[in-house]
């Protein structure tokens, strides 16, 4: 069953990657954003039931490799992992993201699919002004959609975990304990995390969010370091 619903994320994701229509975008948002969340509650264990977080590095190559690893990191925290960025390496900027095995794979197919719909959209964008003004306005657009993805994710996570809380399946002690264990994975390897708020100085943000509302949200450990983590 569980691999049949993520069969079925995976299709409303790439019909999403292949349309420019707008409101078919909305569309598999709503049905690939809910399968997605429910996803999540189905793969918890019964209370009591011990399970390891693991984690896993992700690498974002230029162009706007700062603006990419932002997008996977508010993905993955959108589905109950906990990224953060730990600078350039290996041919870009890397996220390294902890989380329980059915989140990671979760914030995978997601963040997959949502590089391409954000880069497709930003080819579309047609910024006023010159050069300099140009780049502001894509980064900001940049940020305006992933800020809204992450809204509209949190959303439908928030939404099944509501549901299946007020059905008293103790669900609510799982997912406190979960967070508690990627907490602790994570100390383990970082000590010392500092936060980082982006700032944007283009106009494109707002056209950035409305994007972002159309988009379809249904597609090695690292030694000891100081990291920054990427809030919403």
């Amino acid at each position: 069953m569980r691999e049949r619903t993520l069969d079925r994320v995976r299709k409303l994701l790439a019909k999403a990657e292949r349309t420019d229509n707008e409101h078919e975008r909305a569309t598999f948002l709503a049905a690939a954003s809910a399968l997605m969340a429910k996803y999540g509650i189905d793969t918890l264990p019964p209370p009591g039931t011990r399970q390891t977080p693991g984690d896993r590095v992700v690498i974002l190559p230029a162009p706007w490799a700062r603006e990419k690893a932002r997008l996977v990191s508010l993905v993955a925290q959108a589905v109950r992992c906990r990224p953060l960025l730990i600078g350039r390496g290996d041919g870009g900027q890397r996220v390294h993201v902890f989380g329980f095995a059915a989140d990671l794979e979760r914030a995978d197919v997601l963040a997959t699919s949502l590089l391409l719909q954000m880069a497709s959209g930003l080819a579309r964008v047609r910024p006023p002004g010159e050069l300099a003004a140009a780049r502001a306005y894509r980064r900001s657009w940049l940020l305006g959609f992933t800020d809204e993805v992450y809204r509209l994710l949190r959303e439908a996570e928030s939404r099944a975990e509501s549901q299946a809380t007020a059905a008293g399946t103790g669900t609510a002690l799982v997912l406190a304990d979960r967070r508690a264990e990627v907490d602790l994975a994570v100390a383990a390897h970082y000590p010392r995390i500092r936060m980082a708020v982006p700032t944007t100085s283009g106009t494109g943000y707002r056209a950035g969010v409305l994007a972002g509302r159309h988009a379809d949200l249904g597609r090695t450990g690292m030694p000891a370091a100081t990291a920054r983590e990427l809030p919403r």
